[in-house]
């Protein structure tokens, strides 16, 4: 007679098989459906009861109320041309200079994934600088590398740059002054680094002129109101952030506006711009949510949470900075949103300080920058490269990765450690 597994180690197998359901997506079957399958796997194995899985779900409301809201303005950016336009300008303003358009593109990237967050970079700027490059007749690998790279490395600037940063710290969310002395640095400092690995990688394509000739399209009405709704929003985070407000509520009302007020100057019927917007993502993050409860009701996390020390201990820079490679490995292995669910349970747990908190979330984002599995912006990245016609391979971005992650999370904790 067979007996089932200790409840931490099921869990974890669990857990396992739907993460990689979700990254390698076998048969093509949806992402969601294969968190969905592993969290009713683990209800069904009584690893979390239904009323608790319920619970967990509840529990991610802000989070899914954000993705919406950030979902709903990056599709309509898109739809009005905003992206394809910022892209042609940028390729104008190089001046036939490929060294330049790289600079220039590194700074829309660093704006788009600030105050979008990083999966609409991924999403609607490569697509969007795939065509500009084209246009510009320069080669666009190196130029589409600074939307996959700079999409993790600029999503701590702010609490609103990744969704990852509100699943970490949740209700606990410093407020904006406190984020921005926080990791104000270390973010510039993971920017930079990040620059200055990639131009120098990239070198040897960046050479010659690229064409002086780039048509920079017509930005309409649609693509002037989306852009003031995207900055305009941008400023209600930061007041809602500064005054210690959840995020989640005032993003989804300013994307619902804004899709109201677009379709009403569109005169289009209001469903269309939902119909380029990926639901299946909420069903995705709810059904991480009850694996991570899962997680948590099993004691799996008690080893880890001791590991970090408990209640406010104020652990050393040298165990604070391997608790962050620990998450940015761990981001490779199996994606840094459950990695995220799971930090932020280690920290209730343990009542970390805001040391280690603050050098987790640097691992959980900068992390995904070495692999294409890192990440979901990273993933939605290369599925946007394919259905462009390109390839990249896994081997071919983690040979970039190894170069570029292990700089910028080098530079990043140096500079928050060095201050926190």
């Amino acid at each position: 007679m067979h007996s089932n597994p200790p409840a931490p180690v099921l869990i974890w197998i669990i857990a396992g098989a739907a993460i990689i359901g979700i990254v390698v997506r076998p048969w093509k079957v949806p992402e969601a459906l294969w968190a969905s399958l592993g969290a009713t796997a683990a209800v069904a194995f009584s690893l979390i009861s239904w009323s608790d899985a319920i619970r967990a779900i509840g529990d991610g409301t802000d989070v899914y109320l954000f993705l919406t809201g950030m979902m709903l303005l990056a599709e309509l950016a898109r739809r009005e041309g905003l992206f394809v336009w910022a892209a042609a300008l940028a390729a104008k303003h190089a001046r036939g200079s490929p060294q330049r358009l790289f600079l220039l593109i590194y700074a829309v990237g660093i704006l788009v994934t600030v105050l979008l967050s990083n999966d609409a970079t991924a999403v609607v700027l490569t697509p969007a600088v795939y065509a500009a490059t084209k246009d510009a007749g320069a080669p666009p690998l190196p130029y589409l590398f600074i939307c996959a790279f700079i999409a993790n490395a600029a999503s701590f600037v702010l609490p609103i740059s990744n969704p990852a940063n509100l699943v970490v710290y949740g209700a606990a969310m410093p407020p904006l002054a406190r984020w921005v002395a926080e990791f104000g640095l270390a973010s510039v400092a993971a920017i930079l680094a990040t620059y200055a690995a990639l131009r120098f990688t990239q070198r040897a394509k960046l050479g010659g002129h690229i064409t002086l000739r780039v048509t920079v399209p017509r930005l309409g009405h649609g693509g002037r109101l989306a852009a003031a709704a995207i900055v305009a929003t941008a400023v209600l985070l930061a007041a809602c952030s500064a005054l210690n407000r959840p995020l989640g509520p005032p993003t989804f009302f300013a994307g619902a506006i804004a899709w109201l007020a677009i379709m009403v100057v569109r005169r289009a019927p209001p469903w269309d711009a939902l119909r380029g917007v990926s639901w299946s993502v909420l069903p995705l993050v709810a059904a991480l949510f009850v694996l991570v409860r899962a997680i948590e009701n099993t004691g799996a996390l008690e080893p880890l949470a001791q590991a970090l020390g408990g209640h406010g201990t104020i652990i050393s820079p040298l165990r604070a900075a391997a608790a962050s490679g620990v998450a940015a490995l761990g981001a490779n292995l199996i994606n840094n949103l459950p990695v995220g669910l799971i930090v932020a349970k280690l920290l209730q747990t343990a009542h970390a300080s805001s040391r280690a908190a603050g050098a987790l979330l640097i691992g959980v984002d900068l992390g995904p920058n070495l692999s294409v599995t890192g990440s979901l912006a990273t993933i939605l990245w290369l599925l946007a490269l394919r259905r462009e016609g390109i390839e990249v391979s896994a081997r071919r971005f983690l040979g970039l990765g190894a170069i570029v992650m292990p700089l910028s999370l080098a530079a990043a904790l140096g500079c928050f450690l060095a201050f926190a």
